[in-house]
């Protein structure tokens, strides 16, 4: 019987059913879910980047695993620490769901609809700082809570429009809550959005082999790309970090772009690169925007 942890909101839920019915499916014997209350859960008066963070989605659900209550947990990916602490590992990256950002809006068609001074929702400083600098009329304000607190605040008349993860309204069966996709031109995606990660202990042989038909080699490539920039610029929360990479039509070439910005628009840094090896292009494109200044944006936010 293998069990996985995971965090109790209906989206959370549904990743581990997911990867539940997936292991099943697999012949990998029965599977439980446990469901857990996370601190990133508790904490929805400030924002994550005041508090600690992603990490403190997983940390819970590392300590179910490393006290054997657990096997395995499952983490949207974007919500996973770029380091994980000794002992752990990520066995498995999934098929990506779309990876884009998501406009909802009960009044309007698009960002481009919205009136100067209209409020618009968002919990990421990646987002915060690209709609800043595209469209300095709005007024962004922090938007925590799981999916359907986001949703409710938003038809309780709070803001005008909220930007969500395209990825969660569709596995949730909320696509039609979607007036508009944001292209990556617009909004460059979060590393590893869209993907499902799948944390165990590094010494869970058993549970590793089990995992090995659920992963995906295209998505793990790709954000590997992804989060090797945002390692090597000692991404966090706090640091209003893009990445984002696809497979060019040769099935071999990797299509990379990443970005750092200042949280209120005045600054966005940009690059491209292009390749086969992840780590190397995510190594290239961090030191790209390190040449364009990527450091001092990252020592004022620490600063700040």
């Amino acid at each position: 019987m293998w069990i996985i942890a995971s965090r109790e909101s209906r989206l959370a839920m549904w990743q581990a059913e997911h990867v539940q019915s997936l292991l099943e499916k697999a012949s990998a014997g029965p599977v439980q879910i446990l469901g857990m209350t996370t601190r990133g859960d508790q904490i929805l008066d400030r924002t994550l980047s005041k508090v600690g963070g992603k990490g403190l989605f997983v940390k819970e659900l590392e300590t179910a695993l490393e006290d054997g209550r657990a096997h395995l947990a499952v983490h949207s990916l974007k919500d996973v620490p770029m380091e994980l602490p000794q002992g752990f590992e990520l066995a498995c990256v999934m098929r990506r769901e779309d990876p884009r950002d998501a406009f909802v809006s009960n009044d309007f068609a698009g960002l481009d609809a919205l009136p100067g001074g209209a409020v618009v929702g968002t919990s990421s400083l990646r987002r915060e700082a690209q709609l800043r600098a595209r469209y300095p009329g709005l007024k962004i304000v922090p938007l925590r809570g799981n999916l359907d607190t986001r949703l409710a605040k938003l038809d309780r008349g709070e803001m005008q429009a909220i930007i969500l993860a395209a990825a969660g309204l569709k596995r949730l069966g909320l696509a039609q809550r979607i007036r508009e996709i944001l292209p990556p031109e617009v909004l460059l995606p979060a590393a590893g959005q869209g993907a499902l990660g799948i944390e165990i202990r590094s010494d869970g042989h058993a549970i590793r082999s089990a995992l090995s038909p659920l992963a995906d080699t295209r998505t793990f490539l790709e954000v590997r790309a992804e989060r090797a920039v945002s390692r090597a610029l000692g991404g966090s929360c706090q640091v209003p970090l893009a990445a984002y990479c696809i497979t060019e039509s040769d099935g071999k070439t990797l299509y990379l772009r990443a970005l750092v910005a200042m949280t209120d628009g005045s600054k966005v840094l940009r690059v491209e690169c292009r390749g086969e090896d992840p780590e190397a292009i995510g190594l290239t494109a961090a030191g790209l925007l390190k040449e364009q200044g990527a450091q001092e944006i990252l020592q004022a936010l620490n600063a700040a």
